[in-house]
């Protein structure tokens, strides 16, 4: 078992930009004006504490789960991920036509390892639109690809090919094609 939490730095900075609301919201009471650094402070302190108290997300052999909600590996039809680098947000399709989205508050490295996992364990799953042999550079088992002929390049013009058929045929009958007998160049 593989346990992703977020970051304890999001409730940390949930907490400062709370304290700091407060404290516009106390100037506020002599300039209005001070009111929207306040309420610009509660609404990152919300969007803060909501990614600081993320549930944990665990991978297990046979289901991943968010929180309490567990979704077995089979399930997964389809994984799509955002662009977003620091904050991963990953929309999952279940093979009973329902959605979740899983979101990690995590550092860097632990947002790419899960999302790693993720696409590892999810083998009946579209990845990003792409399935997952595909995904991943597997060849299909068992469906190999017809081998082509390499394609031919024509290196002569035809009436050089003509020519060169012609000494050809005149090398196979007479054994050589100089009029000289092989035996003087020895």
């Amino acid at each position: 078992m593989t346990r992703y939490l977020p970051l304890r730095q999001y409730r940390w900075a949930a907490l400062g930009s709370a304290l700091l609301a407060v404290f516009s919201a106390i100037f506020g009471l002599h300039s209005t004006p001070a009111f929207i650094p306040a309420v610009l402070f509660a609404l990152s302190a919300l969007a803060l504490a909501f990614l600081g108290f993320q549930p944990a997300i665990e991978l297990h052999d046979t289901h991943l789960a968010i929180g309490k909600r567990l979704i077995p590996w089979a399930d997964i039809r389809r994984l799509d991920r955002s662009g977003w680098p620091s904050l991963l947000v990953v929309r999952i399709a279940l093979s009973d036509d329902t959605r979740a989205l899983l979101l990690y508050a995590g550092d860097l490295d632990s947002s790419k390892s899960l999302l790693r996992h993720l696409r590892r364990y999810s083998r009946l799953a579209l990845i990003d639109g792409m399935p997952y042999r595909q995904f991943w550079g597997e060849s299909a088992a068992g469906a190999e690809r017809p081998q082509r002929s390499s394609p031919r390049y024509r290196l002569l013009r035809p009436e050089d090919e003509v020519e060169v058929e012609r000494l050809y045929q005149r090398l196979k009958t007479v054994g050589h094609i100089d009029p000289k007998n092989s035996s003087d160049e020895k």
